[in-house]
């Protein structure tokens, strides 16, 4: 006898559907599962079984090379590319003859819908809306027959050939004031820059002139401070020594000896004593002419 059954595995990837004589009795998941050959021949006879897989995957749909025409009659050439996954892999088998194909066909005809009703100018600034447009489109129909759309994307966008030269200078012309904005902004931001950092110099140069000034200010007031208070002291010695000799005369006696005494180590000095005014002035010329003599 022969081998019966035929071994299968299924991976977590895929999805397995069971089919006893074409009739969907389960849905396998991931692993190893044994399947009959052929029947035998008592009866009743065993049931011809199939197992059809499904890849639940996420993959890439392109949709290539739609000519649409524009709300405001340019025609276009765009190719979109769909994000999808299978989520209910019975529905995907049975629901639609080729889920892929259907997906396709939908997605077709949406973005169609979304482009016609949009602008050239829209298309070019806003290019998530036909993304949008293809999700709220297509979402509702597209799970029931199991498959959910991740993303909708414009992949490829072709204008005709003299808009495509406009375009291109537009877009050139863009990058150019671009360029030309980014460059007025650097040397606004440099010119900033430079006025900033010159105000701080300038702040910091005034403020250590106004440090040095009250530090100088501080300096002659104390010099001013010191020196009045050493002129004070000198006034006050000066009090003390006058009080001094008006209680003890002879302690002025005493410094008009010492006076006396240095003046008589001098030999060219004179002293008038108890002489008359007119004689002491006669005195005092007579010593300058025999001086000059």
């Amino acid at each position: 006898m022969g081998r019966t059954k035929l071994e299968i595995i299924i991976k977590d990837t895929h999805r397995g559907l069971w089919y006893e004589d074409g009739v969907l009795t389960k849905t396998l998941e991931a692993g190893r599962y044994k399947i009959p050959l052929k029947r035998w021949l008592f009866w009743p006879p065993k049931p011809r079984v199939e197992v059809n897989l499904v890849d639940m995957r996420e993959r890439d749909l392109t949709i290539k090379g739609q000519e649409i025409l524009a709300a405001d009659k340019v025609a276009l050439r765009v190719s979109i590319i769909v994000q999808f996954r299978v989520v209910d892999a019975k529905l995907a088998l049975h629901a639609v003859e080729k889920y892929e194909d259907r997906l396709y066909s939908d997605v077709q005809l949406a973005a169609r819908r979304s482009l016609a009703s949009t602008t050239l100018e829209e298309i070019l600034t806003n290019r998530n809306r036909l993304s949008e447009d293809i999700l709220r489109d297509v979402k509702n129909t597209a799970a029931s027959y199991g498959v959910t759309i991740q993303r909708a994307d414009v992949k490829d966008l072709i204008f005709p050939g003299n808009l495509q030269e406009i375009m291109n200078k537009v877009l050139a012309a863009e990058r150019m004031s671009q360029v030309q904005l980014v460059e007025a902004r650097t040397k606004a931001d440099v010119h900033k820059i430079e006025t900033q950092s010159k105000a701080d110099s300038q702040r910091q140069e005034a403020e250590a002139l106004a440090q040095a000034q009250r530090l100088a200010a501080q300096t002659d007031a104390e010099v001013q401070r010191l020196q009045t208070e050493a002129e004070i002291k000198r006034l006050q010695e000066r009090e003390r020594t006058a009080q001094a000799y008006a209680k003890h005369p002879a302690l002025l006696r005493m410094l008009e000896l010492e006076a006396l005494t240095d003046l008589a180590r001098n030999a060219n000095a004179r002293i008038y004593i108890g002489f008359d005014k007119h004689v002491l002035v006669r005195a005092v010329e007579e010593s300058k002419q025999e001086g000059t003599s």
